[in-house]
């Protein structure tokens, strides 16, 4: 295994930890004496997993340690990082007066990714699936998305968490359809044959 893949599935065990620490902040948050130590932890943890996924692309690039268990872990860890940190941060307050991420923008979240995997899949069975590499969309929508858990995790501004995730589920919205619509366009084209669907198989895909 290299060290990239082993910096990403480093990533992916500190996912959990977040978690933990997140949610144990929130009871004191609920308790009325909130631990302000569990917060700089929950969020130095969530810091270095995000950092590293820079880190362990770096490291693949210049020292040419390109896998394909790297292609396919890397993703995976990126995508529990995000999701576990807007699911968690939903579910317990980090201040007062609903200091958390709305249910909805959750839902949202959730519901877009799962739209990209099902599509993804659907694809991939009527051998239909040509290349889906990152959108740009796609790239803003994960950038806002940090933006709001940043946001609530930091509590620097004291206007309510409502406003950046108005901004994000935009972003968030416009990047579903916009995958669902590729989607779409590429299960209207023929199938591959078998052996152009292998070759195709064969490399990255990787939807942000």
């Amino acid at each position: 295994m290299t060290l990239a893949s082993k910096i990403t599935l480093g990533r992916l065990c500190l996912v959990p930890v977040f978690a933990v620490l997140a949610v144990r902040y929130g009871h004191t948050v609920a308790a009325g004496q909130p631990v302000e130590s569990l917060r700089w932890w929950a969020l130095a943890t969530f810091i270095i997993a995000a950092s590293s996924d820079g880190i362990d692309g770096w490291i693949a690039r210049r020292f040419n340690q390109r896998s394909r268990f790297g292609e396919i872990i890397d993703p995976i860890a990126d995508k529990s990082l995000l999701l576990t940190g807007i699911i968690t941060l939903s579910v317990v307050d980090w201040g007062p007066d609903g200091w958390r991420i709305p249910w909805w923008f959750c839902a949202l979240a959730i519901l877009r990714d799962l739209i990209i995997l099902g599509g993804i899949t659907i694809l991939f069975f009527t051998r239909k699936m040509r290349h889906i590499g990152p959108r740009w969309i796609g790239k803003v929508c994960t950038v806002s998305q940090m933006f709001v858990l940043g946001w609530i995790m930091l509590k620097w501004v004291p206007f309510s968490p409502l406003y950046p995730c108005l901004v994000a589920a935009f972003f968030t919205a416009w990047s579903g359809y916009d995958y669902l619509m590729k989607g779409i366009r590429q299960l209207r084209q023929p199938a591959l044959d078998k052996e152009a669907f292998r070759e195709l198989a064969a490399k990255p895909t990787h939807v942000r």
